[in-house]
C-alpha cells in the first residue's frame, strides 16, 4: 500500500510538531511544507528532508504532489486555505476549529463535499485516556444515562500574552471552547438545544490583549442535559501546570470525576518552583510523541489509509463551531440563545 503524502500549511510550533508525527508514521510521507515566513518553512523542511517547499499557500494547492494537507494556521485563517487546497482535490485535516464564522463554516463544507474529498478537523480531546475511558463506561450503560455535567478547561494566562501572537483576534472560546464543546457532545451523545454565557473581561485587556478573559457557559442538550463549561485565559502563571482542567458528569446509576491538571500523578520541584508535568497531552516516551495531540493527528493517517469514518466527522466539526458562535452571541447579549443546527 502506497504511503500518504502529506502536506503542512504553517510552520510554526505545532506545524513542525504536525511534520515530525508524518515523518515517523510507518503508513505517511511528509512531502510538503508551506508558510509566508519561508525561511521559517525552509527550516522545517531541512530538519524531516521535505523538498517541496512555499511561501503562498495557493501554489502549493496547485503545485505540490501531496494527497492530503494539515491546516495549522491562527483560528480564523482557515477559510480561504481549506477550500483551496479542496479544490485542488486534496484531503484536509483542519486544526480546531473549523472556522469562526457561518460564511467561512459553510465554504469549506460546501468545498469538502463539491470535490468529495475528506476533512477532519483535530478536536482530539476524544484522544484523552481518562475522557475516553470515561466515554466508554456510560456508552456500555454501567452508569446509566447522562444527566448534568461541569468542564473547566482553562489556560495560565502566558499562553494569550505570550505564546500566542493572535490571542487578541480569537477567544479562549475558539481555543478551549471548541474542546470543551466538542466533549460535551461526545460524552452525552446529545445535541445542545441552547446556549447561556457570560463573560468577564479586564484582566488581558490591562496588558494590552484584547480579548475576553473568562467564559461561564450553561449548555442545555435536547434530551434533557444540562452541562456547565468554564473557559478562562486569566488563571495565574503561579499555576502548577499550563492547563487547568477538570470534569464531572452525575448519571442515573454512577458519575465521573477527573483532575487531569493536579493530577497527583507526578510532581517536580526545583529550587525555583513546584510544578506539575504535563503527561497527558504533549508527552514524550523515548524521543516519541505519545500525547493525546499527537494521536489525534496519527488517527487522522490511520482512517486515511484504511478509509474508515474520522473518528470527528466534519458535521461534528461544524456543529461545534455553530455551538461556539452561539456562546458568544450569548456573552455578549447576556440571553439565552437557542442553537440553530
Amino acid at each position: 500500500m502506497e504511503k500518504i503524502k502529506i502536506g503542512v500549511v504553517g510552520a510554526g510550533v505545532w506545524g513542525e510538531t504536525h511534520g515530525s508525527i508524518y515523518h515517523e508514521h510507518p503508513m505517511a510521507e511528509f512531502v510538503a511544507i508551506c508558510d509566508k515566513d519561508i525561511k521559517r518553512a525552509e527550516a522545517i523542511a531541512a530538519k524531516y528532508g521535505v523538498k517541496e517547499v512555499y511561501a503562498d499557500y495557493r501554489e502549493m494547492a496547485q503545485k505540490s504532489h501531496c494527497d492530503a494537507v494539515a491546516i495549522v494556521t491562527p483560528d480564523f485563517l482557515h477559510a480561504d486555505i481549506a477550500v483551496a487546497f479542496a479544490d485542488a482535490k486534496k484531503h484536509l485535516l483542519i486544526e480546531k476549529p473549523l472556522a469562526t464564522n457561518v460564511p467561512d463554516i459553510e465554504r469549506i463544507c460546501d468545498a469538502v463535499e463539491r470535490n468529495g474529498i475528506r476533512c477532519m478537523v483535530d478536536l482530539h480531546n476524544r484522544w484523552n485516556p481518562p475522557f475516553n475511558k470515561a466515554w466508554q463506561e456510560v456508552r456500555s450503560g454501567r452508569l446509566g444515562v447522562p444527566k448534568n455535567a461541569y468542564l473547566r478547561h482553562s489556560d495560565i494566562k502566558w499562553v494569550a500574552t505570550d505564546m500566542l501572537s493572535w490571542a487578541a483576534k480569537s477567544s479562549i472560546m475558539w481555543f478551549l471552547g471548541s474542546h470543551s464543546v466538542d466533549t460535551l457532545r461526545w460524552m452525552f451523545d446529545d445535541e445542545v438545544s441552547r446556549v447561556y454565557s457570560v463573560k468577564s473581561e479586564g484582566i488581558l485587556k490591562d496588558v494590552g490583549v484584547d480579548t475576553a478573559d473568562t467564559y461561564l457557559t450553561t449548555l442545555e442538550f435536547k434530551n434533557g442535559g444540562i452541562a456547565h463549561m468554564e473557559n478562562s485565559w486569566a488563571t495565574p502563571n503561579g499555576n502548577t501546570n499550563v492547563n487547568d482542567f477538570k470534569f464531572s458528569m452525575l448519571c442515573t446509576k454512577g458519575m465521573v470525576s477527573m483532575d487531569l491538571s493536579s493530577h497527583n500523578l507526578i510532581h517536580l520541584v526545583d529550587e525555583n518552583r513546584a510544578y506539575t508535568p504535563d503527561i497527558l497531552v504533549t508527552n514524550f516516551v523515548f524521543d516519541k510523541c505519545k500525547g493525546l495531540s499527537y494521536e489525534s493527528i496519527r488517527d487522522f493517517v490511520d482512517r486515511m489509509v484504511d478509509g474508515k469514518e474520522f473518528r470527528v466527522t466534519l458535521e461534528d466539526a461544524r456543529r461545534g463551531a455553530l455551538i461556539v458562535l452561539a456562546i458568544l452571541e450569548s456573552a455578549e447579549k447576556r440571553e439565552p440563545v437557542t442553537v440553530n443546527l
